[in-house]
């Protein structure tokens, strides 16, 4: 199987790379290296399935090349992360719009099936018990900045079932729900990683707002096998699966979760959004997936506990960051 994954350098990118090398596919990653990372790779730099391309889902002419020659492609390049989308926000719509549909039109030249990777943020704030895929999507005003993301995220789910139904593409699309795990950073704002790195260097974890805010997390080596599963279902062509986590938890008892987990003797900051972001920042109080969709067609199940994925984070951060305090990382049991 010749399969293309752009944003294959990323936190979930090189992990479905990872997954997809082990089941003998040939592999083309295509990424700018903005957001991802050479390093991510290593774990299977020099494989002989494997091939890098720099470049940028905006070049509709490397996009046609690594694409025109692929069985499947998985699309998950995309402007990400809340501090990125918040103080960037051109940048995101167009890299999420415009590339979006660069990728969407190389696949209906190639005959391509592809597999979109969406996010929870469509739902915005509508805080159902549990959002299906059919759930209303409730965003705040265009004029803000934390919408941007949202917004372009749903015109390319938009895209993408107008590219199935109108010329037949065979494309389906996932949305995912906070998925964590090793080689996620918290540069651009994913709080797992955030609260993990400031308990391995005894920081104080800053949770925004009140924390009473809940999510739902994701292990990223439950996630990929789903997103393959769907990729290779037709049945799963023109819709939309919800791949999220089982156990709904505020953010201020995730970081006390975090410090139980990692032994660690940090303080819990509380900071107002106001200092965080810029003016107009808003937050989505709840977002809790049903899965079912997903588990009745590929059988997912989010099986991976919290613990284990804090404890796996922290594995992860310890091997990269020089800060981390030593023994941090181990797991009171």
């Amino acid at each position: 199987m010749r399969t293309t994954v752009t944003g294959g350098a990323g936190f979930i990118g090189s992990h479905l790379v990872e997954y997809l090398l082990r089941q003998g596919d040939e592999v083309v990653v295509l990424d700018d290296l903005s957001t991802g990372r050479l390093s991510n790779l290593d774990a299977v730099a020099g494989a002989a399935g494997l091939r890098f391309v720099e470049g940028s889902i905006l070049d509709r002419d490397t996009v046609d090349s690594v694409i025109a020659q692929a069985d499947r492609v998985f699309h998950l390049a995309a402007a990400v992360g809340v501090r990125l989308i918040v103080d960037r926000p051109l940048d995101g719509l167009r890299t999420n719009i415009h590339g979006t549909e660069n990728v969407l039109d190389a696949c209906r030249e190639s005959g391509s099936v592809l597999l979109l990777a969406s996010t929870s943020e469509i739902y915005g704030k509508n805080t159902s018990d549990a959002l299906s895929e059919e759930s209303d999507r409730i965003l705040g005003s265009p004029l803000t900045a934390r919408w941007t993301y949202a917004a372009a995220k749903g015109i390319d789910e938009a895209f993408a079932h107008a590219y199935w139904r109108e010329f037949g593409l065979q494309v389906a699309t996932v949305r995912l729900f906070n998925t964590v795990g090793p080689r996620q950073t918290g540069r651009y704002g994913m709080v797992v990683p955030t609260l993990v790195g400031q308990a391995l260097r005894g920081e104080p974890l800053t949770v925004f707002g009140d924390g009473l805010q809940t999510r739902c997390f994701s292990y990223v080596e439950d996630v990929v096998p789903a997103m393959v599963a769907i990729a290779e279902e037709p049945a799963a062509y023109g819709q939309a699966f919800n791949l999220g986590g089982a156990r709904e938890i505020s953010i201020v008892e995730l970081a006390e979760r975090v410090i139980e987990v990692l032994g660690s003797d940090s303080p819990v900051t509380l900071v107002p959004y106001e200092q965080a972001y810029a003016a107009g920042y808003e937050d989505m109080r709840r977002r809790v997936p049903d899965n079912r969709r997903a588990r009745e067609l590929v059988g997912f199940e989010p099986a991976t506990p919290l613990d284990d994925i804090i404890v796996r984070v922290a594995a992860g951060l310890s091997a990269t960051d020089p800060h981390a305090r030593d023994g941090q990382a181990v797991a009171r049991r």
